[in-house]
Order: structure tokens, then C-alpha cells, then sequence
């Protein structure tokens, strides 16, 4: 049975504890695909967003099942969302992005055809407007190339449209949605 991480080491990986420092320049920053044990920092992330969007924590689960429930699926879910983090030269995760890979069905021009969704990105309030949050969509979106991807959408906020559009997101008129069936809120 898997231990649980501690809530002081998965706040120390996000930097919850410390500040970031304003001296650091973005070489101080890397955006790679998330190693295992940075899984619960990833949730710890998506935890903060849902209180930093809603201002309380969901009455529904707490912070630590949350986590391992997290951590769980994205293990589980490996080989279909692929988890990007930005990352601080002290090893403090200050940002994710997940990318969703979504196998088509072959045609007799491309037997292996695959999208992806830019899914839950986001960068730590204390370093957002540094363009911290642009390199994390680029270099997700230069994984998606290697991968092969033949286009990756997003479903974004409004304040980030802009940063999407400046990296070559753009309105399709062929892409529509049909809002189905929810069971839980949004986000």
C-alpha cells in the first residue's frame, strides 16, 4: 500500500511555504513532463485552483483523499494525459498542463491518427504575468508535435484566450460542442 505524501512536502513542492524570488530569471524555470513523484504536487496544484476559483475547498473530499485519488488516476491515465510541470532550479512545481491524447479512428490515408486537448493549465498566482504560463502551452504543444498530434484543442478562460491565440490557437468553424450531462461542477 502506497504512503501517503505529507502535506508539508507537497506544499514545499509547490511552493506554498516560500515565496517565489522576484530576482530569478526565466532560466531558472524549466517545463518538462512530470516524474512520478511529482504527482501529488500536481493535485496539490489543482486543489489550490479549485479553491483560488470557488474560495473553499469542495465539502465533497478533503485535500489528502483528493490527493491520493488524484495521484491514482493519473497512473491510471498515463498513457492517455500525458502531465507537463514548470519547475522552479529548486525542484518547486509552479505549473501544470496536462495534455489529453485522443486516438481517431484510421482512414485509408493515415492508419494512426491521434488529437490532443490542452487540458487544467495553470501557474501559481506569485508567478503568474512573467510568461511562465506561455512557455508552459509551448512546450506542451512542441510534445504534442513529437507525438504526432494532428491538432490539439483547448477550452480556456477568458483571461487566457489571449496567450492561447498568441501561441496559434484560433476559432474553428468546424469544431462545436453539445453541452451534455454534468454531475459535478465546473471546473
Amino acid at each position: 500500500m502506497k504512503q501517503p505524501v505529507g502535506v508539508g512536502a507537497v506544499n514545499q513542492l509547490v511552493g506554498v511555504e516560500r515565496e517565489i524570488d522576484d530576482t530569478g530569471t526565466d532560466d531558472d524555470v524549466t517545463v518538462r513532463p512530470a516524474e512520478p513523484g511529482e504527482l501529488a504536487a500536481v493535485a496539490a496544484l489543482r486543489w489550490r485552483w479549485i479553491l483560488e476559483n470557488d474560495g473553499a475547498a469542495p465539502p465533497a473530499v478533503d485535500r489528502e483523499d483528493f490527493i491520493r485519488h488524484f495521484v491514482t488516476w493519473a497512473e491510471h491515465n498515463a498513457a492517455s494525459h500525458r502531465c507537463m510541470v514548470l519547475a522552479d532550479s529548486g525542484v518547486r512545481i509552479l505549473g501544470m498542463a496536462w495534455l489529453a491524447v485522443v486516438h481517431r479512428v484510421p482512414t485509408p490515408h493515415a492508419l494512426h491518427r491521434a488529437s490532443g486537448d490542452l487540458q487544467c493549465v495553470y501557474v501559481v498566482p506569485e508567478a503568474r504575468d512573467a510568461g511562465l504560463g506561455g512557455r508552459l502551452i509551448t512546450e506542451t504543444l512542441a510534445r504534442a508535435r513529437e507525438l504526432g498530434l494532428e491538432r490539439v484543442t483547448v477550452h480556456s478562460s477568458p483571461r487566457a484566450i489571449p496567450a492561447y491565440a498568441r501561441r496559434g490557437f484560433e476559432n474553428s468553424p468546424r469544431l462545436l460542442q453539445a453541452h451534455v450531462a454534468r454531475t459535478t461542477p465546473y471546473p
